[in-house]
């Protein structure tokens, strides 16, 4: 059967080790406050592997394609507070309810004057509903 199959006396190859991921801690003094995805860059997914044409590659996503290693990555981490976002869903946002009783200037007319129909001297023609939108 050796002589059939010579594979299959050949000793089964042993799987290389491979070396663990590489940290940001590895190379950089990092905070002890630092989230652990910052610290392991290879836990990041969704990298491209299958490169398009490279008549149509653009520089972002030339970038976008690599995934992150530990010299990009950040060294030390400040959270935001959630102060803002707490008292706003609490209470909601402003609203106002106020009645708008002022009328609108015109930029046709000026600032000074209002939009009337009944105007005639500075009303301007194309706001006429009789004769067409063109000026006399």
């Amino acid at each position: 059967t050796s002589e059939e199959n010579p594979q299959g006396c050949a000793e089964p190859e042993e799987p290389k080790a491979t070396a663990p991921p590489e940290k940001t801690s590895d190379y950089y003094r990092v905070s002890e406050h630092l989230p652990a995805r910052f610290n392991n860059p290879a836990w990041f997914r969704g990298y491209r592997t299958k490169e398009p044409p490279s008549v149509y590659r653009t520089s972002n996503q030339a970038y976008g394609s690599r995934a992150p290693t530990v010299h990009e990555m950040p060294k030390v981490f400040y959270p935001n507070s959630h102060k803002f976002s707490r008292q706003l869903a609490a209470g909601g946002m402003f609203q106002n309810n106020t009645l708008n009783v002022s009328m609108e200037k015109s930029v046709v007319t000026g600032p000074d004057n209002y939009i009337t129909s009944y105007d005639r001297l500075n009303f301007h023609p194309s706001y006429r509903v009789n004769k067409p939108s063109i000026c006399d």
